[in-house]
């Protein structure tokens, strides 16, 4: 069994509810196993039961452990993508409203792929990398659209503890496939060249050098 971030061969690490579990040797990911995945139809059962919406009042402070830190290092004029934005798109919309240009992107909720033919000051994931079926596809594409300079904000529960990993509740979401740790993070910064700025779980900024 390969990564699915790294493509090195994995270890297995665990099954809990008929759920099976790798574990990257190198870049520390942890994943499900890929014959196990949810289908787009089960996601998106999943997801329509969230109530995430732009003027949820705390649903704007969770967003805003990333936001506020984001928004103080990027420059007036930049322009940014909430890639993996929801049914409602909070983020881009508190982003917005500081005057940033924000566009969105959702596979299941904001489809249109032209927004990602274009390069960024800035990319935006909250609650997205976990859910990623071949994460390697979406890492290639923010290396090659995050412009010079700019910035990839992420928001993911880390992985912290492998002692409480059967009965943690981010691991009970079907729609969490891979879960990551600060390791993981210095794994990708060292391949890709960022630096990182692991800010305090669950944010975690990345700079493209």
């Amino acid at each position: 069994m390969d990564c699915t971030l790294c493509r090195t061969p994995a270890q297995r690490f665990t099954q809990v509810d008929n759920r099976e579990y790798f574990r990257c040797p190198c870049c520390q990911l942890t994943f499900e196993h890929p014959d196990k995945l949810p289908s787009p139809e089960q996601e998106k059962g999943q997801y329509d039961l969230h109530e995430n919406q732009p003027d949820d009042p705390g649903y704007r402070r969770f967003l805003s452990q990333l936001a506020d830190p984001l928004m103080a290092l990027l420059p007036d004029d930049a322009q940014g993508l909430d890639f993996g934005c929801g049914p409602g798109p909070a983020l881009a919309t508190m982003l917005q409203e500081q005057g940033f240009d924000c566009e969105t992107f959702d596979p299941l909720y904001a489809p249109d792929t032209s927004v990602l033919d274009r390069h960024y000051d800035f990319v935006t994931c909250t609650e997205v990398i976990e859910h990623l079926h071949q994460p390697a596809r979406e890492w290639d594409w923010f290396a090659a659209h995050v412009k010079p300079g700019g910035w990839l904000g992420i928001m993911t529960r880390w992985l912290i503890d492998d002692t409480a990993f059967a009965n943690w509740h981010y691991r009970r979401d079907p729609t969490h496939v891979c879960f990551w740790q600060p390791a993981t993070f210095e794994w990708l910064a060292r391949q890709q060249g960022w630096s990182l700025h692991l800010t305090g779980n669950p944010v975690v900024l990345m700079q493209k050098r």
